[in-house]
Formats: C-alpha cells, sequence, structure tokens
C-alpha cells in the first residue's frame, strides 16, 4: 500500500469523523483509529501490518454505526401481593371482576388471590384502566408477578 493512499484514507477518517477504519488489501492490513476525546484538534492514527494475504477487498468507506434502539417504556401493572392461585372472578359461574378496557377506581377489587385456604380480594391501588390480563384463571401467581397491564 502507497503512502498517499495511506495519507489520503486517514484525512478521510478526520473529515468523516469515523471512529475506526480497517482496510485489507493483498498482504498488507491498515487499521485507522480516530483518537477520541481531542476537542479542539482532530487526530487519527495508522497501523499497517503485514498479513497474510486475504480475500478481503479494501473499503472505501465503513458502514454507519447503527442506532441503539430506544429503551421500551416501562409498562404499569397491577402486580400479585403473595403466592397463590389466581381467580378472575368470586366464582366459576360468576362475571369476571374486570374485562379489558374497563375503567376501574382505586380500592375495587380486580381478582382473588387463594393462599393457603384463604380467598384474597386483590384491589387496585389507583384509578386504571385495564389494558390486559397477563395471566389465566386458576393459574398459580408468584409474589410480584404482573397480573395486569394497566394505564
Amino acid at each position: 500500500m502507497d503512502l498517499r493512499k495511506i495519507k489520503t484514507l486517514i484525512d478521510l477518517v478526520k473529515e468523516s469523523g469515523v471512529a475506526e477504519l480497517e482496510v485489507n488489501e493483498g498482504e498488507d492490513h491498515l487499521r485507522i483509529v480516530n483518537a477520541p476525546g481531542t476537542a479542539g484538534k482532530t487526530s487519527a492514527s495508522a497501523t499497517l501490518v503485514a498479513a497474510e494475504p486475504s480475500s478481503a477487498e479494501a473499503e472505501a468507506a465503513p458502514a454507519a454505526p447503527e442506532p441503539k434502539p430506544a429503551a421500551p417504556e416501562p409498562r404499569k401493572t397491577i402486580t400479585s401481593p403473595m403466592v397463590g392461585t389466581f381467580y378472575r372472578a368470586p366464582s366459576p359461574d360468576a362475571k369476571p371482576f374486570v374485562q379489558v378496557g374497563d375503567s376501574v377506581s382505586k380500592g375495587a377489587t380486580v381478582c382473588i388471590i387463594e393462599a393457603m385456604k384463604l380467598l384474597n380480594e386483590i384491589e387496585a391501588e389507583q384509578d386504571c384502566v385495564i389494558k390486559e390480563v397477563l395471566v389465566e384463571n386458576g393459574q398459580p401467581v408468584e409474589y410480584g408477578q404482573p397480573l395486569f397491564v394497566i394505564e
């Protein structure tokens, strides 16, 4: 690899703001790293290493780094305050306490959790709307397990 080509690549890295460029050409391997943290000055260092012949061609410009996906917004949920069995209704033939889309006021019963032969009514801690039921009727639940997605 000739010196003019290396100088041109270094200048391209400086101007583009690319953090790192790696080029393989025949037996030559060139890695250019743009030094971070140099506020007023842009500097780049290049290392030319003789390597085994490779079939990779010289890269004119590296691919742009992929943007990191935004962290999903945490869902608001009603969680189980105990270990037990989840029931949506007061009895097998009764209608469920809440359905998807229902507006629920603070203190309203949303389900029952049976623990040690005791039926514990679980109440909404705030006014909300039920967006999703996460647990099937009769399914065992753990402490802190989300039961409903709310808004």
